[in-house]
Order: structure tokens, then sequence, then C-alpha cells
């Protein structure tokens, strides 16, 4: 049976709890489409530590699937990540207290890497189910995107892999009340749309024509 990797966050920027963590350990050891069975695992909230921790689990688990998920707070849906970007630009410390300011990720990498999952039929999948989804054309600059580079990096040099990318999610309800404004989602609904995400990704081989760009 084959493995997919599941990973979310540690709180950071004093929240006492992140989304993507509490969505993802739902799914440890839980099977999808009765062929591959689920790994979850909490990565730190820290540029370099949680590349670390990620190579750990890869070599650990060898999955043929990765997915990291992270917290965005502010956004109204599910943002399917496009792109990763070779460059760390903090606005804020992370965990540990770095803040690292125009650096690499990868000495001499590439400037960019995009994700292998079908994020539009993704996309499509859930808006069909009534769950607000978009593409996003941006992972930040902050440990989302130093990740979502890092697993990309791996997973260039590693064949074993076959689809892997980054997803990003919105407050929970308990949060959004403590930022007036912001758009939240319940853990019941971000479940029902990772079960979906996980089964499109196994499911469809190429990703589908669907316009999702942006003007600006």
């Amino acid at each position: 049976m084959s493995t997919i990797l599941l990973t979310g966050f540690a709180p950071f920027n004093q929240e006492t709890i992140n989304p993507s963590w509490e969505v993802v350990r739902r799914f440890d050891d839980q099977k999808i489409q009765a062929s591959h069975t689920v790994k979850v695992a909490e990565l730190a909230c820290e540029f370099g530590t949680s590349i670390t921790q990620l190579q750990q689990l890869l070599e650990l688990h060898q999955p043929e699937f990765v997915i990291c998920v992270g917290q965005a707070g502010g956004r109204p849906d599910l943002s399917i990540e496009r792109v990763a970007i070779n460059v760390d630009d903090a606005r804020i410390p992370d965990n540990g207290g770095a803040q690292p300011i125009d650096q690499a990720i990868v000495e001499d990498g590439p400037a960019a890497y995009f994700s292998s999952l079908p994020i539009k039929a993704i996309v499509q999948a859930l808006r069909t189910q009534g769950i607000p989804a978009s593409v996003s054309q941006t992972a930040g600059t902050y440990v989302c995107n130093h990740i979502f580079y890092g697993l990309m990096h791996y997973a260039d040099t590693h064949p074993g892999i076959k689809r892997a990318g980054f997803v990003h999610i919105p407050y929970l309800p308990d949060q959004a009340c403590h930022h007036p404004g912001s758009a939240s989602m319940s853990l019941e609904t971000l479940e029902s749309a990772f079960r979906l995400l996980l089964e499109t990704c196994l499911l469809q081989n190429q990703d589908i024509r669907l316009s999702a760009g942006t003007i600006c």
C-alpha cells in the first residue's frame, strides 16, 4: 500500500492553534481509495528546522504523494498554491526568533518550482461540492513558502514522489472571532475538503483546463 504524507504547522504569531494541524491530524492512518494510507506530522513554524523535519519524514515514509498545509489568516477559501519561490523574506520572526530577509532557500537553486498537484481539478472538485476554493499565485515569503519550496526541491531529485504541493487554509471560527472581519472555515468543512482533495489527486491523472488566473 502506498503512502500519502500530510503535514501541518504548529501555531505561530500568538495564535494558540493552527488550523493546518487541526485538520491534518484527523487523517492519521486513514485509508484513501483503499490503496493509500495517510501519515501525518506537525512541522515547526521555523525556517530551516521545518525543512529538516520534512526531509526526515520523507526518508522515513517514502510517500508517493505529499501535501503540506498552512494557515493563511484572512483568506476566504482553500488556496491551492501554484508556485513556490526561492526566497525567504519574513515580515515577522518565526517561532525560533529567526527573521531572514531576502535570503535564498536553496543557494543556486531554481528561482521557482511549480506544484505537481492537479490544482485546477482540485479547485473544480471542491467548488462542485460547495466548498470555496481557488488557485493561488503566491504562497508568500514566510515559512509556508519556505517548506513548499523545500518540498518541491526534494521531489525534483526523488522520482518516487509522484505529486507534491501546498495548500493554504483560512482561520477556524474560534480564531476568526479574534480577528474581526476575517473569513473562517469550520473544521468539519476542512476535513471534507481534504478528503475530496486527496481523492482527486489519486483519480486525476492530468490536470484540467480551467480559467483560474488573475489580472493583477
